[in-house]
Order: structure tokens, then C-alpha cells, then sequence
């Protein structure tokens, strides 16, 4: 049997091939990266194979590191599932779930309960935040994030994109009543800032163009940093939002808000995904919650397609 190439050598090639990224996988190892490419040039001097092809401003994997790569990720993998038993900060029965403020409040929490049912051993706690959470340090076991689905290093699926649409509650359009998409321009609005942190998020102004409407000036009306706030002043009366409909599923269908529009939705480039480390997927509780979650959203184990 041959000698096994040293640890460091093996791990500095699969952080650098998960990644496809020198400058990463050195982040990732507090190492540089030439100490990085080092040991990743002295694995392959030691195999007598070349592992990447190194072009002007990327790498990419050889057929030999295509080879090698799955094995050895699942052996990285391993180890560090097997390291986590023994330093989790966070009992094993403890899953802990980071999403944002507005899909905790509108779609994960109303659901979940059919979750506890399934897994009553499984103790599920919501971090509710913005911030894009660091999973080694932070005790976080998987996470929900909106966005254009880059997350380097961290396994992801597609869970569902989002649209944005004309809504308002019942009340509120029996006494603003619409005849035409050019009437909501001298309406009360309301206005959703929670994609702001992206060029590519849909506004008022999107959607006035959109319906061949001219607007002159900027848009005003009351304005919210988080989509639920917004969802629920819309169902309040307090005006028209323009809403996502991921979020407002719930409010729809109990009649609280209503579409006047239907044929002038916008659809983002954005969408809900389920992001987690490579090791998280090998314990039962990520993998209970990630089957439970494709299941509510009647996705196949893959994920959404787009």
C-alpha cells in the first residue's frame, strides 16, 4: 500500500478545490497564499500528477483532481463531524437555524411546528438576523439566505424564487378604489427596502415602468428596511406595497391582501436558498431539517430549478 501524502498537503488541496481558489483556501487555513499553493505543488511533486490547471486569473481541476477531489472532501468532512461531537458549543440535539427577520417571521415560524412534530428529540433554535454568519464560530448549524445564491464554501440549494407585486388589504381598496395601473401612482405607498443590499432589486419605479406608467420625481410613501413590517402595514390599510409574494402567501390566502394586478408581477433574479458547510449535511438533525424543509416547498431532494 503507498504512503499516504501528508495531511497538510491533502488539506490545502481540498480547500483550494472546493473553492477553485488559492486566496480563499488560505482565508479559510490562515495560512498565505503561496504557503497554500506550496503545499499544494509539493502534493502533486509527491503524486507525479498535475491536480490543477493554472490558467491567467483562475484554476480549475485537472482530470486527476477531479478524480481525487469527492474522496477526499468526504474524508475532510468526516473529520471535522467527527471533531464537532467532541467541541460543539451546542448540545447535539440542538439545531440552530440563521435565516433573516422577515422569512423567520412570515414562512419558517408558522410551519415549523409540523417540524417539531415529526422530531419532538430535536430542540430547534432561530437566529433571526441580516448578518451572514460565520457557521464555524457562531455555533450556527444551517442557514436560509436570500440572495443570488454565491456562497463560497458552503454547500447550497435552491429553495424558491420571489416575485414582486401590487398588494393591498380589502378595506383599503373599497375606499381607494382602482381602475387602472395608473391610479396607484396618487395612492398612499408603501415601500419595501429589504433587497436594497442589490442593484438588481425591483422599485416602484421598476414596476411604474413596467406598467407603461410615467412617474415623474422620486417615489415616496412610508418606507421599511424589513419585507414583513411592510407585508403587515399593507394588510393594515396603510397603503399599497409593492410585496413579495414569497413572503405574503399566508396573508393572500386568508384574504388580508389582495392583488389587483396579477399580470404585472416582476420577477427577481434572487431566491431563498439553504446554505450550510460541507460537514453539516453528515449530522441527522441538518439532515431531518433540510429533507423536512424540500418536502413543505414540494422540491425534490436537489432543490428548486434556476
Amino acid at each position: 500500500m503507498a504512503r499516504l501524502p501528508t495531511l497538510n498537503g491533502l488539506q490545502a488541496f481540498e480547500a483550494t478545490a472546493r473553492h477553485l481558489s488559492f486566496a480563499e483556501a488560505a482565508k479559510e487555513l490562515n495560512l498565505t497564499p503561496s504557503a497554500v499553493s506550496y503545499q499544494v505543488r509539493s502534493l502533486e511533486d509527491r503524486l507525479g500528477v498535475e491536480l490543477f490547471e493554472r490558467l491567467n486569473r483562475a484554476i480549475v481541476l485537472t482530470e486527476e483532481g477531479e478524480a481525487l477531489f469527492p474522496d477526499i472532501r468526504e474524508a475532510f468532512t468526516r473529520m471535522r463531524v467527527a471533531v464537532d461531537r467532541l467541541s460543539a458549543d451546542t448540545p447535539a440535539n440542538v439545531l440552530v437555524v440563521s435565516t433573516g427577520p422577515s422569512f423567520a417571521a412570515k414562512w419558517l415560524s408558522p410551519r415549523l411546528f409540523s417540524f417539531i412534530d415529526e422530531h419532538p428529540e430535536i430542540e430547534v433554535r432561530i437566529s433571526a438576523s441580516l448578518k451572514l454568519v460565520d457557521f464555524n464560530r457562531e455555533g450556527v448549524d444551517v442557514g436560509i439566505r436570500f440572495g443570488p445564491g454565491n456562497y463560497p464554501g458552503l454547500e447550497t440549494i435552491r429553495l424558491m424564487g420571489d416575485e414582486i407585486t401590487v398588494m393591498a388589504s380589502p378595506a383599503f381598496l373599497e375606499t381607494h378604489p382602482l381602475t387602472s395601473p395608473q391610479d396607484i401612482s396618487a395612492m398612499p405607498l408603501i415601500i419595501d427596502e429589504s433587497m436594497a443590499f442589490t442593484k438588481e432589486a425591483p422599485t416602484w419605479q421598476h414596476w411604474f415602468s413596467h406598467a407603461g406608467i410615467t412617474h415623474e420625481g422620486e417615489v415616496r410613501g412610508l418606507r421599511f428596511n424589513h419585507a414583513d413590517h411592510a407585508i403587515d402595514a399593507a394588510a393594515r390599510g396603510a397603503g399599497i406595497a409593492l410585496a413579495r409574494t414569497s413572503l405574503s402567501a399566508d396573508e393572500r390566502e386568508r384574504g388580508l391582501l389582495v392583488e389587483p394586478f396579477p399580470d404585472l408581477r416582476l420577477t427577481t433574479k434572487l431566491a431563498f436558498y439553504l446554505v450550510m458547510p460541507p460537514a453539516a449535511r453528515l449530522k441527522p438533525k441538518v439532515a431531518a431539517f433540510s429533507e423536512w424543509l424540500l418536502h413543505e416547498l414540494g422540491l425534490p431532494e436537489g432543490g428548486a430549478e434556476g
